[in-house]
């Protein structure tokens, strides 16, 4: 359905050892990188959407949206555990520690953290136990 979606930062190279760390839990890597502008985030064969953090087109302070988060899929609830706890080990804040959101679905394992620039991040799995 995605595209892409573009996360402000108004430090890059913060940015860029947070993602780099987060994202390679689910398997996600750099696949761009323009240098103090920005970089991207796709699957290594450059699949599916892509994620961009970058400083605002307009040159103002990136800001996070209340009631905006960003889930990304994982295929293990391991996964989802390592997501959650690179995005602590690299600054991020905790939202809502791994475990099951049956409120959601039976098998709804998430864990949500904050970015260093306040932006909301999510890992999903929906597969069982």
């Amino acid at each position: 359905m995605l595209s892409h979606v573009t996360i402000g930062t108004n430090d890059v190279s913060s940015a860029r050892r947070f993602y780099d760390a987060v994202f390679a839990t689910l398997g996600y890597s750099c696949v761009r990188d323009y240098g103090d502008e920005g970089i991207a985030y796709a699957a290594a064969d450059e699949s599916g959407s892509w994620t961009y953090v970058v400083k605002p087109f307009d040159g103002g302070e990136a800001s996070f949206g209340n009631g905006t988060h960003f889930a990304y899929l994982a295929k293990t609830r391991a996964a989802v555990d390592a997501f959650h706890a690179a995005a602590l080990a690299e600054g991020g804040t905790d939202e809502g520690a791994p475990g099951l959101r049956p409120n959601y679905s039976e098998h709804y394992y998430g864990a949500y953290v904050r970015d260093l620039d306040g932006n909301k991040l999510q890992a999903v799995c929906y597969a069982p136990k």
